[in-house]
């Protein structure tokens, strides 16, 4: 038989208690705990009522003490719900200093992230009984709330320049030892690497282009350079294609065969030895796909999470931003792109890891090369992100195509470095062989 504890809801009084009586005793103290507390976080509704005061009366930049809190509580008919006067006068009895004030806030949330827990956990338990409800939507209903919640731990804070001067010059000492190296992951183009110097932790990245001039090809070859030769693991979240599409494209980059011969099977003997060869080079590569269709931004942010955890990736392509699904589809699709966008970079934030990201383009973009406002369907992508990159190149006719050797010859294209947060921008040119769906570097093109 389950004890009266089992039943009472986690919860303690007496931080919460101190908490206030720590706010009455100093007004300076509310700006640290209110970084982490809300009113709902308290268990007894009388604290609620008085924490609510103590915001009111701090948001509008007054000066609270025991008076004021209980003038506040008044005047808006909830002195009596808050306990009355007998009750608020109390509080500062049960602390002698402020001291403390953070230690018990703390207290105050871990029982309020227990109760919120038991609330989920029974809410999981009712639907997963109800037979009408589908499993994957239970299982996404459920991430997101375990991940809002585990959201609601986080802390806001701030460092003087006491703090950061000696961290920034022991980086700064430490590339200028290293100097030539890359500070980041490099992308393996090297006039792209010289201007970015690498793709940086928790950078938001962009790739944007037109459909069939090579966003995704562009993507692979930069996630097979690092993880087939560099062995840095690396995640590719397609979006689009299967993994066994994205697997023969690796295939014919990294053998050098033309990707039509191994589509419909023409291959010649040495063919296969050069894939045997490519394939040894690939087995032991820390490359991770994943190819789900349809996949909601929740999704995407629990595989990064479970990627990093289990696999330490050091970047994640996704491929691409417009095929990612929201939770909320019925806000327009330019602010689920919004939401999408300042998700992802705050999921690089987290992760501490580049993000790259492909996006399309507008229409009108085409023939031209694009700039920053012809990313489709939200401004916000070219504001969230700290580099942003178009691939351009003039569409070819049969004609083009007799003159420069044929549907198989190299196209010069043009990668336009348009927005960089922390670096310079410009235009630099590399190869893309049609024929394997690889890009190459110019100069080590032979």
């Amino acid at each position: 038989m389950a004890s009266l504890k089992d039943k009472v809801p986690p919860h303690n009084l007496e931080a919460e208690q101190a908490t206030l009586g720590a706010l009455l005793y100093d007004w300076d103290a509310v700006g640290t705990v209110i970084r982490f507390l809300r009113a709902d976080r308290f268990y007894s509704l009388q604290n609620q009522k008085i924490f609510s005061a103590i915001l009111r009366l701090y948001n509008r930049g007054q000066i609270g003490d025991l008076l004021t809190i209980i003038e506040e509580l008044r005047q808006s008919g909830e002195l009596d719900a808050a306990g009355g006067v007998a009750y608020v006068s109390e509080l500062t009895d049960k602390v002698p200093t402020s001291a403390n004030v953070e230690y018990y806030a703390q207290i105050v949330l871990e029982h309020s992230i227990r109760r919120s827990l038991i609330k989920i956990s029974s809410s999981i338990i009712a639907k997963a009984h109800d037979e009408t409800s589908e499993c994957v939507d239970i299982l996404e209903e459920s991430q997101k709330l375990i991940f809002d919640l585990s959201d609601s731990r986080s802390t806001t804070t701030y460092k003087s320049l006491q703090e950061l001067v000696s961290p920034t010059i022991e980086n700064i000492e430490k590339i200028y030892k290293h100097r030539g190296d890359y500070t980041g992951i490099p992308a393996g183009f090297s006039d792209l690497d010289n201007m970015t110097s690498g793709f940086q932790k928790s950078e938001l990245i962009i790739i944007g282009a037109r459909p069939s001039i090579g966003k995704t090809a562009l993507a692979l070859t930069m996630a097979a350079d690092i993880a087939i030769h560099k062995k840095i693991p690396t995640g590719f979240m397609s979006l689009e294609m299967s993994d066994m599409q994205l697997m023969q494209r690796l295939v014919a980059m990294e053998a050098n065969i033309r990707a039509d011969l191994i589509r419909n099977g023409r291959l010649s003997i040495n063919d296969f030895k050069q894939i045997q060869d490519a394939a040894a080079r690939m087995y032991e590569a820390p490359l991770y796909i994943i190819d789900t269709p349809n996949m909601k931004l929740l999704d995407v942010r629990a595989i990064a999470r479970r990627l990093k955890l289990q696999k330490n990736i050091q970047i994640l392509f996704i491929d691409y931003i417009g095929l990612i699904g929201n939770e909320n589809s019925n806000i327009p699709r330019h602010e689920q792109i919004a939401e999408i966008s300042r998700s992802l970079k705050s999921l690089a934030r987290e992760l501490e890891i580049p993000v790259v990201v492909l996006s399309q383009v507008r229409r009108d973009a085409e023939g031209q090369a694009p700039g920053l406002a012809d990313l489709r369907e939200s401004g916000a992508i070219e504001q969230d992100a700290d580099l942003v990159m178009f691939l351009h190149r003039e569409r070819k006719s049969n004609n083009t195509e007799e003159e420069s050797g044929g549907k198989f010859a190299p196209v010069m294209t043009k990668l336009i470095l348009a927005k960089q947060r922390n670096g310079p921008i410009g235009d630099i040119e590399i190869l893309y062989l049609p024929q394997i769906t690889k890009f190459v570097n110019k100069d080590k093109y032979h």
